[in-house]
């Protein structure tokens, strides 16, 4: 197949899809290509979780089971069996934010730990993720990244947050399985990135098992990313990194205008694709201290990095390279890469209805203000429908 049409293939993209499920997905995304729309119900959707309305079916089988798994990682099994008949791995991401209580963190962490002795069963999960702020508050990752002292009890719970992140990079790396940590809102990334660089020179010896993110609208990732290669090269220790273009661009943008300092966002999405091909080049041109994980839904960059794997001789079944996706996203992309015989995985968001709203709410902003992001899968639809009529 010409590699340039290879997201066009819809048999392939929706094999796993029945009518009624391809139907229900043009419905969500005709419902979120209208940002008003997307508004109103994430508003409407959060009173009515707050007020306690029995809203949750409804959701449950619209909205949720389109882009989850399902309530816990049981749940989510006969999902990950079947995406991978097709050669489509999955990283089961507990989706639940917000919280800032340590009973809440300590229950991540052992959810995290629970996901990992799963994964080490099943060969379709080769790869665990958690965000930073799962694992602690917000505002203590935020008072180290600006430097200021933490009161002794400050530190004492700082010490807890370094503590669950360890136990779970260590069971990981008995069970050989790789962790991704999610990058979140600049403000309390430092600390959060410097606390992962503590995980790979501890955890990634002989080779990548801990994973930071690049997000890659910030103008300052590449030097980032090479002066972390630096620090790894002289230490002795492995790196890896997913690579995301971002997404809290408009919280970014609005914090650094109303606290009066330079965005750490870049100028438009131009120079965003530019620096997002920039650190992918650079860690394909050294992955023998770098792994990568491609967390992409734009095609061209997919293309590209196919170019230079094949460009370069790199292996399309080298761990040192993944794609990734989310689920209900982009399945052109995911199932016709593994096709091709790419490594694939999807993220596979799940956690109880209410708590994973939050970050559905965000998946349905993130579509309506990525331009042709919803026209895209609408149309892979259509296509996909009339083919099947013919």
């Amino acid at each position: 197949m010409n590699t340039t049409t290879l997201f066009d293939d819809t048999n392939v993209a929706f094999a796993l899809k029945t009518d009624s499920q391809l139907q229900r997905a043009y419905f969500l995304f005709k419902m979120i290509s209208y940002q008003p729309l997307v508004r109103v119900g994430a508003a409407a959707t959060n009173f009515a979780l707050k007020a306690n309305l029995p809203v949750e079916g409804l959701i449950r089988s619209t909205v949720f089971d389109h882009f989850c798994g399902g309530v816990n990682e049981e749940d989510c099994e006969p999902i990950i069996d079947i995406m991978f008949t097709k050669g489509v791995s999955s990283v089961l991401d507990y989706s639940v934010e917000g919280k800032e209580e340590e009973s809440a963190f300590d229950d991540c962490r052992d959810k995290i730990l629970k996901i990992i002795r799963f994964a080490d069963e099943k060969e379709a999960m080769p790869i665990v993720v958690f965000k930073p702020t799962g694992f602690g508050r917000f505002h203590l990752y935020q008072k180290i990244g600006e430097g200021n002292v933490l009161t002794p009890d400050e530190q004492k719970e700082w010490d807890r947050v370094v503590a669950r992140f360890d136990s779970v990079c260590k069971l990981a790396k008995e069970n050989d399985i790789e962790v991704l940590i999610d990058g979140e809102e600049s403000w309390m990334q430092d600390a959060a990135d410097n606390l992962c660089e503590d995980m790979m020179r501890k955890y990634n010896t002989t080779k990548p098992i801990v994973y930071n993110t690049l997000q890659t609208y910030r103008w300052d990732r590449v030097d980032y990313l090479k002066s972390l290669h630096e620090r790894a090269k002289a230490g002795s220790f492995k790196i890896g990194f997913k690579i995301v273009r971002g997404a809290y661009m408009e919280k970014e943008r609005n914090r650094a205008e109303k606290n009066g300092y330079k965005s750490p966002i870049c100028d438009n999405k131009q120079v965003t694709d530019e620096n997002f091909d920039a650190c992918m080049t650079y860690i394909l041109n050294n992955l023998n201290d770098i792994s990568l994980f491609i967390g992409t839904h734009n095609e061209q960059s997919c293309y590209l990095a196919m170019k230079m794997m094949a460009d370069m001789g790199i292996d399309k079944t080298d761990n040192n390279v993944w794609f990734g996706q989310l689920y209900g996203m982009s399945d052109n992309i995911s199932f016709n890469l593994a096709e091709q015989g790419y490594n694939v995985a999807k993220y596979v968001p799940f956690g109880p209805v209410k708590d994973v709203m939050p970050y559905l709410i965000r998946r349905a902003e993130e579509n309506t203000s990525v331009a042709g992001q919803t026209s895209r899968e609408l149309n892979l639809i259509k296509q996909e429908n009339k083919r099947r009529k013919l």
